[in-house]
């Protein structure tokens, strides 16, 4: 039998190969603790001593087991996941592991459908120091004790859609709320995306922005506008008349956005703005 009650399930592991056996390889940490590589996941060629990264989970006997292949999710992560099966147990999520990974029926925000995506948590439960998942993914974040800061950069998870615009999971730890006048591309649960905090309410509640806030916003959308006039011969047929729905369309930014853009990029004299659109300038051209 082989047990390893040391090394952390649910993460990855940079061990020692320590030998060779029947069932696999055993590896182990520093710390002299042990763990089985099956020979499935054996290399082809390796020497006793040899470093390799491993994810370590629980087996179908229930039994700590390392493998080399990456699966979808890791303990604390989030992921969309497709659900396999549904038992009388609860459901069962593909992970890109051998086995399944477990989401019980306490764990689900509506009962889970075969075939269907969920973005789900993984975490270790308690009770059976199992890996399991969870769609109640608000449970996992806490906005008590904020670590961003208004125009902090920040990296985010689309969760759930509400009637105010979309929800998201920032820096895998806060709740955001992305405003539907913000969202100027379509964005889908599960997506992984780079935003801003654009404020913190004085309840800790996040607004979120997918652009730069204020005068920050200037430059990136301004580099956007002249690669799209470098896409189309110089000439865009956009100006401070142009309706925001037409700005939306071709350049996925809002009007109020798209008008300081241009304004910096005029004061720059990199463009000029007439009444039928803008034009770049050839001195840009030549750059």
């Amino acid at each position: 039998m082989y047990l390893c009650t040391m090394i952390e399930i649910g993460v990855y592991h940079t061990l020692s190969i320590l030998r060779s056996t029947d069932p696999g390889l055993f590896l182990g940490d520093d710390d002299e603790n042990e763990v089985l590589l099956p020979n499935r996941y054996v290399p082809e060629s390796f020497n006793i001593g040899d470093k390799i990264e491993v994810f370590v989970y629980l087996d179908n006997e229930e039994r700590p087991v390392a493998t080399t292949t990456k699966p979808y999710i890791t303990k604390g992560d989030f992921a969309l996941l497709r659900c396999n099966q549904v038992t009388k147990f609860g459901a069962f999520m593909d992970w890109g592991l051998v086995k399944q990974l477990f989401c019980p029926f306490k764990e689900q925000v509506f009962k889970m459908k075969e075939g269907n995506w969920y973005l789900v948590h993984c975490y270790e439960d308690k009770e059976t120091n199992r890996l399991a998942a969870s769609s109640k993914t608000n449970s996992f974040l806490d906005n008590k004790n904020l670590t961003v800061n208004m125009f902090d950069e920040v990296d985010l998870i689309v969760s759930h859609p509400s009637d105010k615009g979309m929800n998201v999971i920032v820096n895998k730890k806060h709740l955001g709320l992305i405003y539907k006048e913000d969202l100027f591309a379509d964005i889908y649960v599960g997506d992984k995306l780079k935003g801003v905090v654009k404020k913190v309410r004085p309840d800790n509640k996040l607004d979120i922005s997918l652009g730069q806030i204020g005068y920050r916003n200037i430059e990136p959308n301004s580099e956007i506008i002249l690669n799209s006039l470098k896409d189309h011969e110089g000439y865009l047929a956009l100006n401070d008349s142009s309706s925001p729905e037409d700005i939306k369309e071709q350049l996925q930014m809002s009007k109020k956005n798209f008008k300081k853009a241009i304004g910096n990029l005029y004061k720059q004299k990199l463009i000029k703005i007439t009444d039928d659109g803008i034009y770049l300038l050839k001195e840009d051209t030549e750059k």
